[in-house]
């Protein structure tokens, strides 16, 4: 069954008044009394989408079995999806839509881009922003090539709590532009520790919150730094409640913007985020939609950068990335208009506080503890004397968690990786800790 985008009390006054009818009832006066009186309501309580879409699976799983309930992180979170932003990237005119180049034809694609771009750099606190990359990890790596470009040095300095997996991608690019990765250790407390700034340092990069769901200090690194960019890899959820990594004097912000309004989908496909400081707009790759008014004075939308290698720049070109995830960043920009300031700091704080609450039980118990002492977002490392034990357990209750495979990538040995996001119900924190306990949930 399809998804549908209820009606409000006045979407459903203006239906009637057009076709002149007095309540919805007398829509369906053509169809016999007899027939209508067969009719029954659903017997629904007037709850919210995702309980709705819920309940229905639910009853549609009694014959198929129950799938795992995702406590999954690492990168890419399970955030509950509006019906509304399937339904505007199912439109034609979008879901066909490819690059802008005439932008007579092309207004409804460059505005939306514009107002993505826009709410990007209202969530980083950063002055302007691209139209969207591929992919977190390679937003990461053409910021780290900016960097170098800009200041001049080899030399990036990357937190071991770095994502292992965003490291890769990263290492990939360091490797063809002859860039030096240098490490840089964590504490107890999960924070990176940067005692100096090696000569020859372009930028620093920081995740926020960082692999382990620790949230950083961002306060004076750019003081540390110089001239040294502070690269700011960002969960966007996060700023719904953290001060915007702009505040702090980041050069660059970048991000995986999958958790704006694009499901989990086995990894993909993504979304990269990446903002950075007016006076950078010229080295930053990608595209950039801009605002303006035509012979007439009536507003209207323009490709106003695009430092790509298929256009004029050629070999000056700032990336070889050639094109944006365009239909990801509009479910962003619908997933972000549709819930608004408010909406998405309650869905930050909902992750927040029953991350706190899962983390808190499950410490409690014999042999586990949280890996690090530090705070954290919507994510935290739990160890456990045996964690392939743990995963077992909680994979016979239905309930799938990072493996500790994953987690020793970036260093920490013994530990699983657990996510909480809005989506996870009280039945289902009971369950996860009813398993650790020894019984099935």
């Amino acid at each position: 069954m399809s998804e549908y985008i209820p009606h409000t009390p006045a979407d459903i006054r203006a239906l009637l008044e057009g076709v002149g009818l007095r309540d919805v009832e007398a829509l369906f006066s053509d169809i016999p009394e007899e027939v209508r009186r067969r009719f029954r309501p659903l017997g629904l309580p007037r709850r919210d989408e995702d309980w709705v879409r819920r309940y229905l699976t639910g009853l549609s799983e009694r014959s198929t079995g129950k799938g795992l309930v995702p406590f999954l992180g690492g990168g890419i979170y399970d955030h509950f999806v509006p019906a509304v932003v399937e339904y505007v990237l199912s439109l034609p005119e979008l879901y066909t839509a490819y690059t802008p180049y005439q932008a007579e034809v092309s207004q409804g694609t460059l505005t939306w881009m514009f107002e993505y771009q826009t709410m990007i750099c209202e969530l980083t606190g950063m002055e302007v922003a691209n139209s969207s990359m591929y992919d977190g990890a390679t937003a990461l790596a053409e910021a780290a090539l900016m960097a170098h470009r800009t200041v001049g040095g080899k030399k990036v300095l990357v937190p071991r709590s770095l994502n292992p997996r965003v490291r890769e991608v990263l290492a990939t690019y360091a490797w063809g532009a002859g860039l030096k990765l240098v490490d840089v250790p964590y504490g107890d407390d999960g924070r990176l520790q940067l005692s100096e700034i090696p000569e020859g340092a372009c930028a620093l990069i920081v995740g926020q919150p960082n692999f382990f769901g620790v949230i950083e200090d961002l306060s004076g690194l750019k003081d540390q730094l110089g001239e040294a960019f502070l690269i700011v890899y960002v969960n966007p959820i996060s700023l719904g409640v953290l001060a915007p990594p702009g505040s702090f004097g980041a050069d660059v912000v970048v991000g995986e913007g999958q958790v704006l309004g694009l499901p989990p989908s086995f990894g993909g496909p993504l979304l990269g985020i990446f903002a950075t400081r007016g006076e950078h707009l010229r080295r930053m790759p990608g595209r950039i939609s801009g605002q303006t008014v035509d012979a007439e004075g009536k507003v209207g939308y323009v490709m106003a950068f695009q430092t790509r290698e298929q256009h004029i720049r050629r070999e000056r070109a700032t990336s070889n990335i050639c094109t944006n995830s365009a239909l990801c960043a509009l479910a962003a920009t619908v997933y972000l208009a549709a819930l608004g300031p408010g909406g998405l700091r309650r869905v930050a704080l909902l992750s927040l506080e029953r991350a706190h609450r899962l983390a808190e039980e499950v410490s409690s118990l014999p042999g586990y503890e949280l890996a690090f002492s530090g705070p954290f977002f919507n994510e935290f490392a739990l160890r456990c004397p045996d964690p392939m034990g743990a995963v077992k357990k909680l994979r016979r209750a239905g309930i799938a968690v990072l493996p500790p495979e994953e987690v020793e990538k970036a260093g920490l040995e013994g530990a699983l990786l657990v996510a909480v996001t809005e989506r996870r119900t009280e039945e289902e924190l009971a369950r996860f800790v009813s398993a650790l306990k020894g019984g099935m949930g």
